[in-house]
């Protein structure tokens, strides 16, 4: 296993919940962003563009992800932080929002109203061009050996702030898209303040000698990263966008939405007493382990019939999405080193991006089933299996 940047015994928590703090703005802005993105291109008479702009920004993503953690890579080396660029991306989607919300407020000419999507466009680049650096971070504020624990910090976060969305989103519509991106730009640029805040230049290293630049991981490692990216992300899509809806014809009680909230609370819950678990299982097995159950689970949900089962299958699924997330961010970082931590989350990250653009293009192009869903994640889920073993046969340089 590769050695991360911090060798010391001891997680620095306050700059992992810094990191947590940012994580939270870009949760929270990509959760306005994608209620008021179909709302603001149905205003302006972009019916059809709204479903096809959120594949090719997934296109996009599966590019520029890798790209910019990369060039993370050489800032790290150069200025022995990553934080100018994480700053320069938040800047940058904190003015694209509050440039949107001030157009938003006009009723823009038809003959450039165009500027509007190219916009969001714009911003979602941004917003890529920090993700990968920003948790790369971990490596310099948390041994690998300590990853799952760290990262068990951010799955509660993300799991806590995604499962609000219903309400959330009843808030957004009350505030209007003009206010909500002012205050999505407001709070990236208090995220970035609090994690530059919690994270003094002590906790970070110098510049990297030339001897410690020697590592580097082969092509075809970084390609298998980039494909357990790509299958996890396609699995974990075809989760939420096919069987939330197939759990409530079992439970005709609860909106889909809240459905969803569940399993994205359960996993929350679930990531602190994992956490120790999934450390002592490896990232390995605990990712397969993850994925396995949830395409087992989705078999069940497709034969269940029972509304008993039901609620037992929100809850597992909850555990099971748990267990992928824990393990996703310890299993790119341990595989790599430390001079290719951007790189390697970028990959990840990028190949995640690739598969929500094509599970949101099977269902824009095909009726898809949930047995079609449950064939289709058998299919990442191999992948993903595949993928880890050849990672075994494949070392850094």
């Amino acid at each position: 296993m590769v050695n991360s940047f911090n060798t010391n015994s001891e997680i620095l928590w306050r700059q992992v919940w810094g990191l947590a703090a940012l994580l939270v703005a870009i949760i929270l802005s990509w959760m306005a962003y994608a209620f008021y993105q179909p709302k603001i291109l149905q205003e302006l008479e972009f019916v059809e563009l709204a479903g096809w702009l959120g594949i090719l920004q997934g296109l996009l993503s599966a590019v520029i992800e890798p790209l910019s953690g990369g060039i993370s890579d050489r800032i790290q080396q150069r200025l022995g932080s990553r934080l100018p660029m994480i700053s320069v991306g938040v800047v940058l989607a904190g003015l694209i929002f509050a440039t949107v919300s001030l157009l938003t407020e006009h009723n823009l000419p038809t003959g450039i109203r165009w500027v509007i999507p190219v916009l969001m466009t714009a911003w979602v680049m941004a917003m890529i061009i920090f993700r990968s650096p920003a948790i790369a971070l971990l490596t310099q504020f948390v041994p690998t050996t300590e990853l799952s624990q760290a990262n068990a910090i951010l799955v509660l976060v993300f799991g806590t702030v995604a499962a609000i969305a219903p309400l959330f989103n009843t808030l957004l519509y009350s505030m209007g898209a003009s206010i909500t991106f002012m205050l999505g730009a407001i709070a990236l640029v208090l995220g970035a303040y609090i994690l530059q805040l919690f994270s003094p230049k002590q906790a970070f290293n110098p510049p990297i000698h030339h001897q410690q630049k020697s590592a580097t991981a082969p092509t075809m490692l970084l390609i298998l990263i980039f494909a357990i990216g790509l299958a996890t992300g396609f699995e974990v899509n075809l989760l939420f966008a096919i069987f939330p809806p197939e759990l409530q014809t079992q439970l005709p009680g609860l909106q889909v939405e809240i459905i969803a909230s569940e399993i994205l609370l359960v996993s929350a819950i679930a990531s602190v007493p994992l956490r120790d678990w999934t450390a002592d299982l490896g990232a390995n097995k605990s990712m397969l382990l993850g994925l396995g159950s949830m395409t087992g689970l989705m078999g069940l949900t497709v034969l269940n019939d029972h509304y008993i089962l039901a609620i037992a299958l929100i809850l597992a699924f909850g555990i099971s999405f748990s267990l992928v997330f824990l393990s996703m961010i310890p299993l790119v970082l341990g595989k790599l080193p430390a001079t290719q931590a951007g790189l390697g989350t970028g990959l990840y990250f990028g190949g995640s991006a690739g598969g929500t653009a094509i599970v949101s293009l099977l269902i824009k192009q095909l009726s898809l089933t949930s047995v079609g869903a449950f064939l289709l994640a058998e299919v990442a889920c191999l992948v993903v299996t595949v993928c880890i073993l050849l990672c075994k046969k494949v070392s850094v340089a």
